[in-house]
């Protein structure tokens, strides 16, 4: 009787396979819609589904469920490198296909997941007569939420791309935001809203629709059209990650999850590591991209960084600015670069070959300015030469604002997009799987947002699409403000790994930048290679500044990059947190604690050590009288005894951290 009761109202649902999250799908007078709870209590309340289709009616409205099936699925999968080794993919799925009850009917369908660290759902356009090439011009994916939640967020559709502070403020007073956007609810419930699995679909910001209600907003073409595909294709899985602790959602993986397997079969190549290289001094105005007497990119000055890489252990060393097209506004027009030629004081097979004998390789650097076309008319001979002279990774640059990729269409007609639109999701996808062929891996600034593409391109290793280190030397607010990176941890670094450029010792910048300054304490500093996940962390600061500061230099030489396991000890969005991380393959762990302007002072039980093992804690901690204001350099470095029975105090200074390495005895 209950199963034709719910035939008949056309109800669906699905429960996660530890019967935390349900989704169910209605069908009521033909129009479909979704909700979301968890434990019980609504999540998510009744939301629309559905598009508007350029040229054709609504795909929203007169279906008929054609038929809704149920499966689970549970593996266990290995990242070639990554935050956690083993990921437990574990979910139930519901697969509802829609049908028109309209004349020429069209099919849809919508496969829902649930996760007990999250729920996803897509749509799907399966091969069919009545639906071949089509232009989506809105997506009607809607959010309505139960409260008036707490978020973290940055605003879309502005000039400088994702480079924002994330705000904090109630969700009826939201416009239109990038995702991942993360909330609180009043009974301190987090969730993160996101996208997986973006491929060849515009990028998703959420608009608020009225009080708590957000849409999909995706970002459009220059014509005003939002997606153009055919059947049969997919769109990228909307995501809610779910977590009764900010933490949960750190180490959720419901993102990597909803993402294909590798279609790189031997990922060997693929090397994460710690990088160096000429990059810092160039904000710092010590040196300069382009050519002259302060060029950065020369021959002798790569070879000091190549020595200095040798001598405390770096894989890579980054080199920009070594390629001709530096002078002038490259900024505004970037077709003047080259991406095979270098410089005449810069040469590139000698630094190649110097690299290669030290036992260091380099990083190579493409910064299109946003040019596109003009960097992809060059890219195939630019990572072809990097594949014979061993450089196995590129930093990417997409400088370059509001709307200002150019490209022409069929009538000759020059168009701009944004940074994140379709046009760019193809461009970058393109780029992937070029640098793939080629054995590069990808480390992508100013570019489209991660949405976990890393488990099928292993190769697209880490990204900016972030405020990062450089603005602390430049930025409008002379240095990122303390709680920055609090935010950051439970938003941006959510999508994927962030090449924030961390290790800069020397926080106050003189001579070269009087006035800015890095706002935390060293100990923070340090702690940022543990807290803020990167498989390429860069030791971004010059090298004679790590001569002043030794200690804190042998933590940063000491620290590993990739892992077996990550747990999050505490957590407050944009207040504190602390994690640690298992070195992948040894009995090692790295805590790294951080706070904002609020001193904190911690109790750590390290009950995830070995039993029965011991271990020696090198703690890199605040001193007493540390301060970011007024006492950044103050740092103890001490050694102890400790085990799984142990309680650790971390007591952090205001604007402060703390970094310790534990090694088995």
């Amino acid at each position: 009787m209950l199963s034709l009761l719910l035939l008949l109202l056309q109800l669906h649902s699905v429960v996660s396979p530890g019967a935390v999250n349900s989704i169910t799908f209605e069908l009521k007078d033909g129009v479909p819609s979704y909700r979301v709870e968890r434990l019980g209590r609504p999540v998510i309340a009744s939301s629309s589904l559905g598009f508007d289709i350029q040229g054709q009616r609504s795909l929203d409205r007169g279906f008929r469920v054609v038929s809704a099936t149920s499966t689970g699925f549970d593996e266990t999968w290995e990242q070639p490198w990554g935050e956690q080794r083993l990921i437990r993919n574990h979910y139930n799925e519901l697969r509802v296909t829609l049908q028109e009850t309209a004349a020429r009917p069209r099919t849809l369908i919508v496969v829902f997941r649930a996760y007990d660290d999250g729920v996803a759902f897509r749509y799907e356009f399966p091969t069919q007569p009545n639906l071949g090439a089509f232009t989506i011009t809105n997506e009607k994916t809607e959010f309505t939420l139960t409260g008036d939640h707490t978020t973290w967020s940055i605003d879309g559709y502005q000039w400088n791309r994702f480079e924002y502070f994330f705000e904090e403020r109630p969700v009826s007073v939201l416009d239109t935001v990038h995702t991942p956007i993360t909330m609180k609810t009043a009974d301190d419930l987090y969730m993160s809203f996101h996208e997986a699995a973006l491929v060849d679909y515009s990028t998703m910001t959420l608009e608020n629709i009225g009080g708590n209600r957000l849409k999909a907003n995706l970002m459009p073409w220059a014509d005003g059209t939002l997606v153009k595909t055919k059947a049969p294709s997919v769109t990228p899985w909307r995501t809610i990650q779910l977590s009764s602790t900010p933490g949960g959602l750190v180490t959720s993986y419901l993102i990597l999850n909803l993402n294909e397997p590798s279609k790189i079969a031997d990922t060997s190549w693929i090397e994460t590591g710690k990088y160096v290289g000429i990059w810092w001094e160039m904000h710092l105005d010590k040196a300069t991209w382009g050519s002259g007497p302060k060029h950065g990119a020369t021959t002798e000055n790569a070879k000091r960084y190549i020595d200095f890489a040798a001598a405390n252990g770096f894989d890579q060393v980054l080199v920009e600015g070594w390629n001709l097209g530096w002078e002038g506004d490259w900024y505004r027009d970037g077709a003047v670069f080259s991406f095979t030629e270098a410089y005449p004081d810069f040469d590139l097979e000698g630094v190649a070959a110097y690299a290669k004998e030290k036992g260091v390789k380099l990083m190579g650097h493409h910064e299109t300015s946003a040019t596109v076309l003009h960097y992809e008319a060059q890219m195939e001979a630019a990572f072809a030469l990097y594949q014979r002279l061993g450089v196995i990774a590129v930093k990417m640059g997409y400088v370059g604002h509001g709307r200002e990729i150019k490209w022409i269409n069929d009538k000759g007609e020059v168009q701009r997009e944004w940074h994140h639109g379709q046009y760019m999701v193809r461009h970058h996808q393109a780029v992937t799987e070029l640098a793939a062929k080629y054995g590069v891996t990808l480390n992508v600034h100013e570019g489209v947002k991660d949405t976990g593409l890393r488990r099928t391109w292993p190769n697209l290793m880490t990204r900016e699409v972030a405020i990062g280190q450089e603005y602390n030397a430049w930025g409008a607010e002379k240095g990122n403000p303390p709680n920055h990176l609090l935010n950051v941890v439970f938003t941006r670094n959510l999508a994927g790994p962030f090449d924030y450029t961390p290790g800069v010792l020397h926080l106050t910048l003189e001579p070269y930048r009087e006035g800015n300054r890095v706002k935390h304490t060293l100990a923070k500093e340090l702690s940022l290679y543990i807290t803020i996940y990167s498989p390429l962390q860069m030791a971004a600061d010059l090298p004679e500044n790590y001569a002043k500061y030794p200690e804190a230099f042998q933590f940063i030489k000491d620290v590993k990059v990739d892992w077996d396991e990550t747990l999050v000890l505490n957590g407050s969005i944009g207040e504190y947190v602390t994690i640690a991380r298992k070195t992948r393959g040894e009995d090692e762990w790295f805590i790294g604690s951080m706070t904002a302007e609020t001193g904190r002072d911690f109790q750590i039980p390290l009950h995830f050590l070995t039993p029965g093992a011991t271990y020696t804690a090198q703690i890199y901690r605040d001193g007493d009288a540390a301060d970011w204001i007024t006492n950044p350099y103050e740092m103890v470095v001490e050694e102890r005894e400790v085990d799984s029975t142990t309680v650790l105090r971390m007591k952090l200074a205001p604007g402060g951290g703390q970094a310790v390495r534990l090694v088995r005895r």
